[in-house]
C-alpha cells in the first residue's frame, strides 16, 4: 500500500514561505502594539498631571500659574503647604511619584552596564533637557520639566504656538519657555525618542501645535517621548506631533 505525505522539499518550501510572511508581518504587529501602548500611556499621564494641577488649586489655592519660584535645593522636600513650586505640586498631589534628580542623572541598563539616558529628536541626541527636574510616576513614566519653571500662566486669548513655546530656558513674551518639559511613557527603556511627523529622514516635530500633523503608527514616528507645556491648571502637548497623538484615536 502506497503511503502519501509531504516530501522534505515541500516541507522546507512551506516553512520558508511561513518565515517570509512572519518576517514581513511581525515588525508591523510589534509597532502597532507599541504605538497603541505609547498613545494610551501618554493620554493617561497627561490626565494625571492635569488632575494634579486641579487638585493643587482646590487644596492649596495655587496651580502651575501660581508657582512663584523654582524648585528648592531639595526638590523632593518641597510641599505645597510651605512653598509654591512645580515640585511642591507633584509632591503634594501625586501618589507613587518619585523625584529622581535631573534628567542627566537618569540611567538605563544596557547589557548589564548602566548608561546615561539620552533623548533623541529624529536621530539627534538633544542635550537641552539634561538639567530638567525628573519624576517617575507610579506607572513608570518619566515626567520632566524645566528647572526654572514658575509662574506658568497663559494669557487669556493666547494660543499655544511656536511663538509661545520654547524648549530652552530663555524667556519670551508669553512666559512659557520655562514651563516646558516632556513625558517619556516608556521610562528609561528605549527608544527614548520624541514622537514625530513626516516620512523617512525628514520626520520632524514642530512647536506649533496648531499646525496640522499626522503621526504614522510605526517605530520611526509613534515613539515614547512627548513634549509638554504646563500652564494654569493644565498640561498640554507642546508639539504638533504630540497634539495629534492626544487628540486622535489611531
Amino acid at each position: 500500500m502506497k503511503k502519501s505525505g509531504f516530501t522534505l522539499a515541500e516541507v522546507l518550501i512551506t516553512l520558508g514561505i511561513i518565515g517570509v510572511v512572519a518576517a514581513m508581518t511581525i515588525p508591523n504587529l510589534i509597532a502597532n502594539t507599541n504605538g497603541a501602548k505609547f498613545r494610551s500611556q501618554f493620554k493617561k499621564s497627561i490626565s494625571t498631571l492635569n488632575q494634579a494641577g486641579l487638585m493643587s488649586q482646590a487644596q492649596y489655592d495655587f496651580d502651575y500659574a501660581g508657582t512663584s519660584t523654582a524648585c528648592g535645593t531639595d526638590p523632593a522636600a518641597d510641599h505645597p503647604e510651605s512653598t509654591m513650586t512645580m515640585c511642591a505640586i507633584l509632591n503634594g498631589t501625586l501618589t507613587g511619584q518619585t523625584y529622581v534628580g535631573t534628567v542627566a542623572a537618569l540611567k538605563r541598563n544596557a547589557n548589564g552596564s548602566s548608561v546615561a539616558y539620552e533623548l533623541k529628536r529624529n536621530i539627534t541626541i538633544d542635550t537641552g533637557y539634561k538639567a530638567f527636574h525628573a519624576y517617575t510616576l507610579a506607572d513608570g513614566s518619566i515626567v520632566a520639566f524645566n528647572a526654572g519653571a514658575g509662574a506658568c500662566e497663559l494669557p487669556i486669548g493666547t494660543q499655544l504656538t511656536g511663538t509661545v513655546i520654547g524648549r530652552a530656558a530663555t524667556a519670551n513674551a508669553a512666559g512659557l519657555s520655562n514651563c516646558t518639559g516632556f513625558i517619556d511613557v516608556n521610562g528609561v527603556t528605549l527608544p527614548n525618542k520624541e514622537v514625530a511627523c513626516g516620512t523617512g529622514a525628514t520626520n520632524t516635530a514642530t512647536k506649533n501645535v496648531q499646525t496640522p500633523c499626522t503621526v504614522k503608527n510605526d517605530a520611526n514616528h509613534m515613539t515614547d517621548v512627548f513634549p509638554i507645556v504646563f500652564h494654569d491648571a493644565t498640561v498640554e502637548p507642546a508639539s504638533d506631533a504630540a497634539k495629534y497623538v492626544l487628540t486622535s484615536s489611531k
